[in-house]
């Protein structure tokens, strides 16, 4: 990495933090971004909420946490405090998980903010709130934030979030693409031995994920594939009604629910499954997908927002499209994969995906519309989309959007490529080989 923050004062807010209960890929995302600006050379804060026993303050490599408040209570305490502090930051990011913190309300107007935006949440503010909250929450999600950032812009993990953002939300102002980054193992997992069918979740537990329809499916497949074993990993409000079902189906000696494991415990359950399954609704991208792509695990998903770009269909995993079942894919690919040739095959096609989106490339990018956005005074281009650009020298062509775009082409005259990226490429970061 080249120090592209070197120096500068950044703050990044976010509901959480990666060490809360409840954290999940949104954290991870904020953390991995921090640590390594933090390592640069980057004087970062992380301003958050703070869980029951967390302190209100530490550091940690490098990364300063500030703590406050809880569910609700965090969104107006931070705007407070960085009210406070409006002249400390160079730039922000300000992460929206369901609504953002609306920081650019208490910022100077050169004070570049990026929106993080996971996924667009509202379809799911009716499945856990009451109505009328709901509604709030769609109201701050959709023409609320999107006044509010109208002169700065956003970031988007996926394709699919950036044509949520347009259509559910009507965003308008510019939004550029920072994927989710992906842990790559340092030794390639082994090929597994064909024997007994073994299939793992990784998920929190929590309704949109919809973990229950699993237990369906394993309950449908058992007769049908003896020796099967579903392992279920992750916590949240929907465990106890989970292992209830378990018990109620007769499940236990078919599927297990883990909770909460270690790192080394998840990639233990994960590497010694035949296949990853995810049931979810909707995601920004699919983490899970991506790290189970990095032991070479595909994964069956349904045809929806972020796991149709996480998953490739019919390259490092299935999709569930339109009247399609879960049981019919899932059938499918047991199928495929015990061709012990078509097996090898999605396993390298899973590694060389998930090698596209390490951290370091994430943070790269994140980095490079940073620094721009602070020469610029602004994260707002008024530009047109994604544009892969190659000057004399480089071996590489990379894709740039906003403030990096501009700057770019601005110099024009050392270029010996600009042109449209694709969608893929805008994914990517850079010229499609694949």
């Amino acid at each position: 990495m080249t120090g592209r923050v070197e120096g500068v004062r950044l703050a990044i807010v976010n509901w959480r933090d990666p060490w809360h209960p409840a954290a999940g890929g949104a954290e991870r995302y904020a953390w991995e971004l921090a640590r390594r600006f933090a390592d640069q050379g980057a004087e970062v804060r992380y301003v958050t909420a703070r869980a029951p026993g967390q302190p209100v303050r530490n550091r940690v490599e490098g990364v300063e946490f500030v703590r406050m408040g809880g569910r609700f209570t965090v969104y107006p305490l931070v705007l407070m405090w960085m009210a406070l502090r409006r002249r400390s930051f160079d730039a922000v990011i300000d992460c929206q998980n369901g609504i953002p913190f609306f920081t650019p309300w208490v910022l100077g107007r050169r004070v570049p903010v990026l929106c993080s935006i996971f996924h667009v949440h509202d379809e799911q503010f009716g499945m856990y709130f009451p109505g009328w909250l709901a509604w709030i929450g769609r109201m701050l999600e959709g023409p609320v934030a999107r006044w509010t950032y109208r002169r700065q812009a956003c970031t988007a993990i996926s394709l699919t979030t950036v044509t949520a953002l347009r259509e559910r939300l009507g965003w308008t102002g510019p939004v550029y693409v920072v994927p989710v980054g992906v842990t790559i193992p340092e030794r390639p997992v082994p090929d597994r031995p064909v024997g007994d069918p073994e299939l793992v979740c990784v998920s929190r537990l929590v309704p949109h994920k919809r973990v229950e329809r699993i237990l369906a499916l394993a309950d449908r497949l058992r007769e049908r594939l003896p020796g099967l074993r579903v392992q279920i990993v992750g916590d949240g409000p929907s465990t106890e009604g989970l292992a209830k079902e378990i018990a109620e189906r007769g499940l236990g000696d078919v599927v297990t629910l883990h909770g909460f494991v270690s790192e080394a415990e998840k990639t233990a359950l994960v590497a010694g499954a035949g296949l990853h399954l995810s049931a979810s609704r909707g995601e920004g991208w699919g983490l899970c997908v991506a790290e189970a792509a990095a032991l070479g695990v595909p994964t069956v998903a349904y045809d929806v927002d972020g796991l149709r770009d996480a998953v490739r269909d019919g390259v490092t995993g299935w999709l569930v499209h339109g009247d399609q079942e879960l049981e019919e894919v899932v059938e499918r690919a047991l199928q495929e994969l015990g061709d012990p040739a078509r097996r090898a095959e999605v396993a390298d096609a899973c590694h060389r995906w998930a090698k596209e989106f390490g951290w370091d490339r994430t943070a790269e990018r994140m980095g490079d519309l940073v620094a721009a956005s602070i020469r610029a005074g602004s994260a707002y281009s008024a530009g047109g989309g994604a544009v892969v650009v190659r000057r004399y020298g480089d071996e590489v062509a990379r894709v740039v959007e906003g403030p990096v775009r501009d700057e770019a082409l601005s110099g024009s005259a050392e270029l010996i490529e600009a042109r449209p990226a694709t969608p893929v490429e805008r994914l990517l970061g850079r010229a499609d080989r694949l």
